[in-house]
């Protein structure tokens, strides 16, 4: 007879490895995985471009949803999350839905440390990796720099207004390297601390509605320039 502590030891077991195995889902796999199942493959005609990112690009459908209705656009941000963890959802948040396109925003909670140190020249390798696997696949990447921030509301004292304009410059020369577009934000979007102006921000890194609108005006121009050429 199998004694009823036992039982109850083993029940409590069970227990702890569920709990450790949803936790271990570090890059959330399963936020996009019944949607990304439920969609359509592209039609013959059909120009579908993906956005991979951090909550910027998962807050844009909040603040403007009209941005995405009507158009093959396809939002697959995350908030808090940095390159190493888009890099591992990048196979089936991006290849597996055969985009013509990527739009690739992030780096900037890499420099905020959301999942540990990580240094400039690393995340610029992480972006790399996603522009290899977007062109193994054909699907063209965008990268675009990262936002202008100040200071972190969550994280201060991590000098985003010094570092991103570096990061940005690696990346700019890496597309170069790669034969890629760049898109660049920051410049158009910049005060004189390497920050965002009042008007565009909620908290020095979210948007406002009127801080999206200068980000689309530039992402559809980088998207029909790409799709032209």
């Amino acid at each position: 007879m199998i004694h009823k502590g036992y039982i109850l030891f083993l029940l409590l077991l069970s227990f702890l490895f569920m709990d450790n195995a949803v936790a271990q889902d570090w890059p959330n796999l399963t936020k996009y995985q019944s949607a990304n199942k439920l969609l359509e493959g592209p039609r013959s005609n059909e120009n579908r471009v993906v956005f991979m990112g951090n909550s910027i690009t998962e807050g844009w459908l909040q603040a403007n949803p009209s941005f995405f209705e009507g158009k093959p656009y396809i939002n697959r941000g995350i908030g808090g999350q940095t390159t190493p963890q888009m890099l591992l959802r990048f196979q089936q948040d991006v290849v597996a839905l055969n985009p013509k396109i990527v739009v690739v925003l992030a780096g900037t909670n890499d420099i905020a440390e959301n999942t540990g140190p990580i240094s400039l020249e690393q995340i610029s390798a992480n972006m790399l990796s996603m522009v290899q696997l977007a062109k193994a696949n054909g699907i063209v990447p965008i990268v675009c720099s990262v936002l202008p921030a100040y200071d972190y509301p969550w994280r201060p004292g991590k000098a985003p207004n010094v570092k991103i304009p570096k990061l940005n410059e690696m990346l700019k020369v890496m597309c170069a390297e790669q034969k890629v577009p760049y898109l660049d934000y920051f410049s158009a979007m910049a005060d004189d601390r390497n920050g965002l102006p009042k008007a565009y921000t909620t908290d020095e890194v979210h948007l406002t509605k009127e801080g999206y609108a200068v980000m689309e005006k530039l992402v559809k121009e980088s998207i029909n320039n790409t799709l032209e050429n």
